[in-house]
Parts: C-alpha cells; structure tokens; sequence
C-alpha cells in the first residue's frame, strides 16, 4: 500500500496505521472508534436532506453521476444475468448502501430493480427517502418498489442472506474505519444471490489518502482500495473512471466487484489525470 497520507488540514502522516491510530486508538479501543462514528453521523445530521446538501453543494453533479452509473449498470446486467434467465423475468432486488435521500434509488435503480432496501445512518435523510420514494410521488410500475429502510450503520448493519442482486455502495465507505471495511463486505457476501455484484462508487486520492478532519472520512487511492479488497477476498470485475464532474473535485471510479474470480479482465485503465483534492462531492447520498 501507497504509505503517506494527509488530513484536511494539510498534516502529513507517514501511513494509514499512524492516522488510525490517532484517530480510532489502538485495536480494541472501542470508545474512540464510537467517537469517529459518532461525530461522522453528527456532521450530517446538520446537513440539509436535499439533492444539494448530501452532495456537499455540487447537486450540479448529479444528473452526470446518474448517467455514468446507468451505463455501467446496464452493462453488468446484462453480461451477469441475461444469459441464463433473462433480466426481464428475474425478480431483481438490490441494497442502497448509504442511500440518504434515496437519490440514487430514485433516479436510478428503482427503473431496473423490482425492490430497493435502502440502509442509511442519518435519521432524517432517511425520512426523507420514504416520503420521496412513496409510490404516489414516483413513477414507476407496481412490480418496482422501495421495499424497506434500515436506520443503521454500515458497520453494524447485516444484509439478508441470499437477498440481492447487486449491492450497491456510494460515497459512504469512506466514513468505515478499515478493519469494519473488511468486515462490513465479508458480512455482506452472504447477502448477494448467484452471480450476485457489489458495486462501489468513490472519491480517488491521487496517492494514499486524505482524510476528512469535519466529516470523519477517508478518501482512499485506487491501490488503497485494491489492497482492501484483497483482504475481503473480493475481485474487480469491471471499473471505470467517472468523467464529466468539475475539476475541482476528486476523481471517481466506480468498481463491480464479484466473490469469484473473473475469467478474463474486465477493468479499465484509470485516466491518471490531475485533479485537485479538496471540496468532495458528500459521502452519503
């Protein structure tokens, strides 16, 4: 792993283990890691439920993450389960994980899934999600639903054994410590059916980290990441650069991860372009 990282306000740590540890304590130290939580949930319990405000003042962003994710979900449906079983007939389920307002639900997989359960942290994003997913607010068929809405944490949070399709992760991972990121998806390769995907969605450090003194969350490097997910025992089987969001941001990628190792490589070359690290779209959406 890439070793040297910064915070928010410009220290430098010489690897992940040294910011853990001040930040979390040592292993064991099950009060301080709560603080970490605490104060990350803190941060956006004051954060405005609206488009705006869990995309940190970029909803700019929004109708460009929709369409790249689209695509890249449609791909992956149609290679994973349309061979055997067409899409059309298979009841598709899929996990919002820290949907917020539900925006990604909304604008996304309640068009390709029969059921979304959505599990988010903030109690107030989350009724906001309900009231914005209630079928006489949305357009969708009958057979297309929110179906539940777990008030948890990811890393108290176990899915349903054998429930969903695709599990789908977006700008929240970063608020989980690394030892409740292998945790949380090892727990949650239980929850994907046969040919079942986890897709995760995040800001890209440029090399090793930044860490988020305000919100208590880690951007990790693509190496960073990949190292993470060795430890899950999870493979990428398809990745791609978000492309179209202001300079200023971070860069994006989303990763289609699978229990199995994949036949062939899927993934894509990163851009390896330069963009500034600071003002992140929100981790929870």
């Amino acid at each position: 792993m890439e070793k040297s990282g910064l915070d928010s306000d410009g220290r430098q740590f010489k690897n992940a283990e040294e910011m853990w540890r001040e930040e979390i304590g040592e292993e064991g130290d099950l009060q301080k890691k709560n603080e970490w939580y605490q104060k990350a949930v803190g941060y956006w319990q004051n954060v405005e439920a609206s488009v705006d405000g869990v995309l940190g003042g970029y909803g700019c962003v929004n109708e460009t993450d929709i369409k790249t994710s689209e695509a890249f979900l449609k791909n992956i449906l149609s290679e994973r389960f349309a061979s055997s079983n067409s899409a059309s007939n298979r009841h598709l389920v899929a996990l919002d994980c820290g949907s917020g307002i539900g925006r990604v639900t909304k604008n996304l997989l309640l068009r390709y899934f029969n059921e979304v359960d959505l599990v988010e942290p903030v109690s107030h994003f989350l009724e906001v999600a309900q009231t914005n997913l209630n079928p006489e607010h949305i357009a969708v068929s009958d057979d297309h639903k929110a179906a539940n809405f777990y008030c948890i944490p990811l890393q108290d949070f176990t899915p349903e054994e054998g429930r969903y399709d695709i599990i789908w992760i977006q700008w929240c991972i970063g608020q989980l410590a690394d030892d409740d990121f292998v945790s949380f998806f090892k727990r949650a390769k239980a929850g994907l059916k046969p040919s079942g995907l986890f897709v995760l969605k995040e800001n890209i450090a440029k090399s090793g980290f930044v860490l988020d003194k305000d919100d208590k969350s880690i951007t990790r490097s693509d190496t960073y990441f990949k190292e993470l997910f060795n430890r899950c025992g999870l493979y990428i089987y398809k990745s791609q650069d978000q492309k179209g969001f202001p300079q200023e941001l971070f860069q994006v990628k989303i990763y289609a991860l699978t229990a199995e190792k994949p036949k062939r490589n899927y993934g894509s070359k990163s851009m390896n372009r330069s963009i500034r690290q600071c003002n992140k779209p929100s981790i929870i959406m």
